[in-house]
């Protein structure tokens, strides 16, 4: 059984990412598609990139990204993924976004991060450090697994405290600084190890930066 705390290190990753074909499925995250569609394309950051494919769709719908990743070798895989014709739309930097100082103060129309779970106070900490990234007027969306997922057949780590819900992001932003747009729970049906499907929940919030 793997040992929870590996799973946060960048060793971890890089065993995982050479060691397998592809890891995803290489098709953009649905929840990001459905919230970010109606937005006007600007600059884009997106937190724990993996192999690219949220940055990849970004970049073909205009936005400029950067995708971050801690794993060298999913940065990899995301730059032999990424078309060539987006060479000026993407660019990759590899960093620890729990300690990440990027030495200036550069603000994005939009910033994400899929499916981040650390524990209760490092997470805070961490989409906290993410949202002083925003843009006034950008956006901030996380996705993440909701605690629900914790009573179905997936398999999940069994740690409430590294789960939680669209609302408990939103409640920990600064009061007056943000507009809450979607603050939900969304269905979606996953397969379990043995192939059985399961429907299961992702935690969506979007905010956007009012000042």
């Amino acid at each position: 059984m793997t040992d929870l705390d590996s799973i946060f290190t960048a060793a971890f990753w890089d065993q995982r990412y050479s060691s397998a074909g592809q890891v995803w499925s290489g098709d953009p995250n649905r929840m990001l598609v459905e919230e970010v569609a109606t937005l006007v394309p600007g600059t884009a950051l997106e937190v724990g990139c993996g192999e690219g494919a949220d940055a990849i769709w970004l970049a073909e719908h205009g936005w400029q990204v950067m995708g971050v990743d801690f794993s060298a070798q999913a940065l990899s895989r995301a730059a032999e993924r990424a078309p060539a014709s987006l060479a000026g739309r993407l660019t990759w930097q590899q960093a620890d976004i729990r300690d990440w100082q990027p030495g200036d103060d550069t603000r994005y129309d939009l910033v994400t991060a899929s499916y981040m779970h650390f524990r209760e106070a490092l997470r805070r900490s961490v989409f906290a450090a993410l949202a002083t990234r925003v843009a006034p007027g950008g956006h901030l969306l996380i996705i993440g697994h909701h605690p629900s997922d914790l009573d179905t057949a997936m398999p999940r780590p069994p740690e409430p405290d590294l789960f939680y819900t669209a609302d408990e992001v939103a409640e920990a932003l600064p009061a007056g600084d943000w507009a809450v747009l979607t603050s939900a729970a969304r269905p979606r049906v996953g397969t379990t190890p043995d192939g059985a499907p399961v429907t299961i929940h992702d935690a969506v919030l979007t905010a956007r930066r009012i000042r």
